[in-house]
């Protein structure tokens, strides 16, 4: 089946208009928390430990989860609304990418810019809320001397396009003046060009209860810079047969990313996400994927792993770590759908270790078959040999296919009686109107998931705008689960779509209404994931057999 990325640039623009504008930024909704019996705040009500970089910090269970004070204290600080792109023409181009995909306060990055202007600038913005404004400036650079790079080489068999033979143009030290979070760098040309290099700032003796996972390996798999990902490539091949024969096989951060300003799905699939929690002051600390895979020991500091944007690329070092951590207590969240479909690992660059990723699609095209542990051949997905490692187990459920880019359809509530559903006023059949869109997930039987998983959302979706996995008659599902571990305690909830995090903000086809729902249940999720085990407070309660009565668990 042909499984395409959706068109991002109309649903962004769209959402950027309540997003980043001050005048007509949303303003979440303000409740009461969910009421259990058996719940309560953590001993004494807060808790105090060393700041996030940012001075002393206390935290504490606030209706929607648990807050920071440190994060609090951030947002206070004044935003600047130049970090947004203008709209003003340029009269050239600027791009760029950084030597590092994460850092911390220490290290320095280094950046390789190319640009048609003659004189060009780096101001450094941390995302947040700080009062709607969206983003605060923290760091400049002097003006510097543009220049257009040579273009960048194909590696032949494999289709990677790597800019390593660029001239490095500025090296940044990441000063403490640089707080753990997202940060965009901007570049402006002197003719007015711009563009963007993301990075992400994290603290490696950080604790926060929530530990948001920037999803850089999505982020490089459906980067189509230079013409070529995993699944797009240059040249004909045979009509009907997928994977396309021209993919990459391995790509490079060592280029920028060639889509959204050069932020690959940061904007549209994960930036929504931050705000809230930044906006909620809740006790977040930050990463990414290769940040658990090269540190699997930071998940033993946090209670829960919040999977962001489209995290469908996971290596064995992160998926064993994440895992590991699951088996000891680390909640997870899945915000979005395909969550580790796809198999990837990491192997060095001539900038540096770990800086290219490799995925074949094809376990008879990758060198390490039958080599090695078979768990890090690259198939097409987990689920094929020799890794045989389907995701269903881990997830709650599986991938089964995508909505047409643009369609949006109802989510509808099937356990209204569910904690998640809290003071909603929600009931088993209401709808959140253009709640789903793009990749869905939905609970398969037959293939397998684990036993006492509790359907929360079964939505019926138009299969004749949707390229589905598995249908029945006109209709395919995308479903909300929640399971709780039996032993750990530990709660995994997955919300089924990839436009969950969109939908926190109206823009993309979603009602302020739909926006307000969506924004009340992320609380509920964070109040009872922020508080330790999940299945310690709310164990989850079968129902998928009443869901899909007469099937049997594979």
């Amino acid at each position: 089946m042909n499984i395409r990325r959706p068109t991002a640039k109309t649903l962004l623009a769209a959402a950027l208009g309540v997003l980043l504008v001050a005048a007509v930024a949303v303003v979440f909704v303000v409740r009461s928390g969910p009421s259990t019996s058996t719940a309560s705040a953590p001993s004494g009500g807060s808790t105090a430990r060393p700041g996030q970089g940012t001075g002393s910090s206390v935290t504490a269970l606030a209706d929607d989860g648990v807050t920071a004070n440190w994060v609090a204290r951030e947002n206070r600080k004044p935003g600047s609304p130049a970090w947004r792109i203008g709209d003003t023409p340029a009269t050239g181009k600027i791009e760029g990418f950084a030597n590092q995909v994460y850092a911390a306060a220490g290290q320095s990055v280094t950046f390789y810019v190319s640009s048609t202007a003659p004189r060009f600038r780096i101001d450094a913005y941390r995302v947040g809320y700080y009062q709607g404004i969206g983003a605060r400036l923290v760091w400049s650079s002097a003006e510097l001397t543009g220049r257009a790079q040579p273009p960048c080489p194909l590696t032949a068999g494999v289709n990677m396009v790597s800019c390593d033979n660029w001239t490095p143009s500025l090296t940044v030290p990441i000063t403490t003046s640089f707080v753990q979070g997202d940060y965009l760098f901007k570049l402006t040309g002197s003719d007015n060009e711009q563009s963007y290099v993301p990075l992400t700032v994290w603290d490696p003796n950080s604790h926060g209860t929530y530990l948001l996972k920037n999803d850089v390996f999505t982020w490089q798999a459906w980067n189509p810079y230079g013409g070529y990902d995993y699944y797009v490539g240059q040249g004909a091949c045979p009509r009907g047969v997928y994977p396309l024969c021209s993919r990459a096989r391995i790509v490079s951060y060592d280029r920028p990313y060639g889509d959204e300003d050069g932020t690959g799905d940061f904007m549209w699939l994960e930036l929504p996400l931050v705000r809230y929690m930044e906006q909620h002051g809740l006790d977040i600390s930050y990463a990414t994927d290769l940040t658990v895979a090269e540190h699997p020991q930071i998940l033993a500091n946090h209670k829960a792993l919040l999977s962001l944007g489209h995290d469908e690329c996971w290596s064995l070092p992160e998926r064993d770590a994440a895992v590991a951590a699951n088996a000891h207590g680390l909640n997870l969240a899945f915000f979005g759908a395909s969550g580790v479909l796809r198999h990837v690992r990491s192997q060095a660059s001539p900038l540096g270790a770990d800086r290219e990723l490799v995925d074949y699609r094809d376990s008879a095209q990758d060198p390490l078959n039958g080599k090695g542990d078979p768990r890090e051949v690259t198939g097409n997905t987990w689920a094929v040999p020799p890794a045989s490692w389907p995701e269903t187990d881990f997830v709650g459920e599986a991938y089964n296919g995508f909505l047409e880019p643009g369609v949006r359809a109802d989510l509808t509530v099937a356990d209204a009686s569910a904690w998640i559903f809290k003071g909603t006023g929600l009931h088993d059949g209401s709808v959140l109107p253009a709640a789903i869109g793009s990749d869905v997930d939905s609970l398969e039987p037959q293939a397998g998931h684990p036993a006492n998983v509790q359907v929360l959302a079964h939505s019926g979706l138009p299969a004749n705008k949707a390229q589905a996995n598995t249908r029945a008659g006109p209709t395919f599902y995308s479903d909300m689960t929640y399971y709780s571990d039996p032993a750990s305690k530990a709660g995994v909830w997955d919300s089924g779509t990839n436009n969950w995090i969109p939908a926190l903000l109206p823009g993309g086809g979603e009602s302020p209404a739909t926006a307000a729902l969506v924004q009340q249940i992320t609380g509920n999720l964070f109040w009872l994931i922020g508080q330790g085990p999940a299945g310690a407070i709310q164990p989850s309660t079968p129902n998928w057999q009443q869901i899909y009565p007469g099937a049997r668990k594979g």
